[in-house]
């Protein structure tokens, strides 16, 4: 099959539970200290429901106990898309972002990141992965993969037998 026909799963980069912890615990690294605040952040907001996984780790590891989420729904109608927010965090925490860091597990087309930035421009934007169209989205992010990487994440897997690529056992 040539490279402009395969599949998603034939340029695949498969995420276990242990990467994902290390390279969310590698972003909290990298954001610890820069916080508005004397370093700190203020709240962690998580972009459901990918970002939900990296935002708890990300609190945790950088001891902010003020946890939110954000929900964004893409609609595809012909050929535009469009997102909007079917859950947005509390107001009176975000007011412009300020403070807050945003988390997300991957910045594929930067269209979710792009809304919510238009919500909250202070706030810090942070991925665990990007891809080269989104990633000016992003403030900080841990590792870039080619666009026409599919992201495999471990709460879209399941473990089963695969069979060997030649041969049967």
């Amino acid at each position: 099959m040539s490279p402009d026909h395969r599949l998603p799963h034939e340029k695949g980069f498969h995420i276990s539970w242990d990467q994902i912890h290390r390279d969310s615990r590698a972003l909290a690294w990298r954001l610890d200290g820069h916080g508005p605040e004397n370093g700190a952040w203020r709240a962690v907001v998580g972009i459901t429901r990918g970002g939900l996984v990296p935002a708890m780790i990300v609190s945790r590891e950088l001891d902010v106990r003020v946890v939110d989420t954000i929900s964004v729904k893409s609609y595809s109608h012909q050929s535009r898309s469009e997102a909007v927010v079917t859950k947005a965090p509390q107001a009176d925490l975000m007011g412009d972002g300020e403070g807050i860091l945003i988390v997300d597990d991957l910045v594929d087309s930067g269209k979710t990141i792009e809304l919510v930035r238009k919500m909250y421009p202070k706030a810090h934007f942070a991925t665990v992965y990007a891809k080269p169209q989104g990633r000016p989205q992003v403030d900080t992010f841990i590792t870039e993969v080619s666009q026409d990487t599919w992201i495999f994440f471990p709460w879209d897997m399941a473990l089963q037998y695969v069979q060997p690529f030649r041969g049967t056992d």
